[in-house]
């Protein structure tokens, strides 16, 4: 089958992946893109699937903004055209892995099923592979073989062995894969000291991560000691993607959208906000936890997805937030909410310690964090009534991912239908009351077809 033709904008770009989670590609990664960064090259990063948390730390350690680059929520224009504009200005991207490199789900999506294997063929960029030795040796290059002949069109450009124990260890382990004619670009040693903290939705976020910047250089030094960071530069290759047709992946909520942002407000896709500015829509910022209103003049507020539970009781006795939210709805404007957003919204939250704190009420649903419960997985959601998101009917992609639970819907209308990527029918979600909507659903983007029939 024929390549589709480069352009000389094509980005140059390799995959850090692995096996499967919790081998250390994040550290990897984030290592790399400061150690590569420090040589001087234009270093620029990508997240394969649904993560709000790497991204902001590929930010921190590259300086540039970095985007998700989804498969299954993201038809074939907007996931190429995202990669190009990633990789405008730089001399090299990097696309740190989801998972396991082919681990995706049952029911293929948009583009793909989410797996960044299907990122890797589309582009031709190269893998590094990030193998996790501990308690194996020469076993290990029976699963690099196996990964690199999994699909003739992945190609394992290197591997970086991770909990390296000895120079023995490494000789024979290395040794092996070096025999498969797969080179072993570095050896990492065991040293728990250049983990990053973790909380129950992955890492510590990275504006709350005590001396980021500390951390990044200390993981930079310690990868360009065990890394041959000229072997792993040269690797990078154009991609053969096609540079694709870029436009918003939702329209803008209205012309001035104020977004909260602050601890507890966090989750937000780089690429919606710059559909939405590139559709010519003002964004603004305020926070909630310092006791802050959405401005008056706003035409829209958007409440993200975060960590709204660990300051309940703060957003509880916000009251110029309260006051403001109230104003925006009782004037008609559009308030929308995702995940922790929907839970401000409503009624109630229900802390871990099982304290129960009132929120805005301007939704009738009431949910608790101590009945935890994980809700995990890709959503195709359909609208059921008009939103600035879409007419009713409009299908929209993204995923959910919460450990909260819900113990009273209210009387709200249900804002979508839902299923999931296997094709489960999930029934309705969320709410909608008035101006004001939300779900635990994150929109990723508006499904091609973008209205059911």
């Amino acid at each position: 089958m024929a390549e589709a033709p480069m352009s000389e904008a094509a980005p140059r770009g390799l995959i850090v992946g692995a096996p499967a989670s919790g081998t250390g590609k994040t550290t990897v990664t984030l290592g790399l893109l400061v150690a590569l960064k420090a040589r001087g090259l234009r270093v620029g990063a990508v997240k394969a699937g649904p993560d709000y948390i790497d991204p902001a730390f590929h930010q921190a350690a590259t300086g540039r903004p970095s985007v998700n680059l989804d498969n299954w929520a993201m038809g074939p224009d907007l996931l190429d055209s995202l990669a190009r504009r990633a990789g405008e200005g730089t001399d090299l991207l990097v696309c740190e892995a989801l998972m396991g490199l082919f681990d995706g789900v049952a029911g293929v999506g948009a583009t793909g099923t989410g797996a960044t294997s299907e990122l890797a063929a589309r582009t031709g960029w190269p893998v590094i592979l990030v193998v996790n030795a501990k308690g194996q040796s020469q076993s290990a290059a029976a699963l690099v073989k196996g990964f690199a002949t999994y699909r003739d069109d992945v190609r394992i450009g290197g591997v970086i062995l991770n909990n390296i124990a000895s120079p023995r260890h490494l000789a024979l382990a290395g040794g092996a894969i070096e025999a498969l004619g797969i080179p072993v670009l570095g050896s990492l040693p065991r040293t728990p000291d250049v983990i990053l903290p973790e909380r129950h939705l992955g890492l510590i976020q990275a504006e709350e991560t005590a001396d980021l910047q500390e951390r990044l250089a200390a993981l930079g030094r310690f990868i360009a000691q065990h890394v041959d960071l000229d072997r792993v530069a040269a690797l990078a290759t154009p991609s053969r993607a096609p540079e694709g047709r870029y436009a918003p992946a939702l329209p803008p909520l209205g012309q001035r959208i104020a977004i909260a942002r602050d601890a507890a407000f966090t989750f937000v896709y780089p690429h919606l906000l710059e559909g939405w500015r590139a559709a010519g829509a003002e964004v603004t910022h305020f926070s909630p936890l310092a006791d802050e209103a959405p401005p008056d003049d706003a035409d829209a507020v958007y409440l993200p997805g975060g960590y709204p539970e660990l300051h309940a009781g703060r957003l509880a006795a916000a009251e110029r937030f309260r006051a403001g939210m109230q104003r925006a709805a009782q004037a008609g404007r559009p308030v929308y909410g995702e995940c922790g957003g929907y839970m401000v919204l409503g009624e109630s939250l229900e802390d871990a310690a099982g304290t129960t704190h009132p929120m805005l009420g301007l939704l009738g649903v009431r949910t608790s964090f101590a009945k935890r419960k994980l809700h995990l997985g890709y959503r195709r959601a359909v609208l059921l009534g008009d939103t600035p998101l879409g007419r009713a009917g409009t299908a929209l992609r993204g995923h959910e991912f919460h450990y909260a639970s819900i113990l009273d819907r209210g009387a709200d209308e249900p804002l979508v239908t839902a299923t999931a990527a296997d094709g489960s029918d999930l029934g309705p979600l969320g709410g909608r009351r008035g101006s004001v909507f939300a779900s635990f659903f994150h929109v990723i983007a508006a499904d091609q077809d973008r209205k059911d029939s």
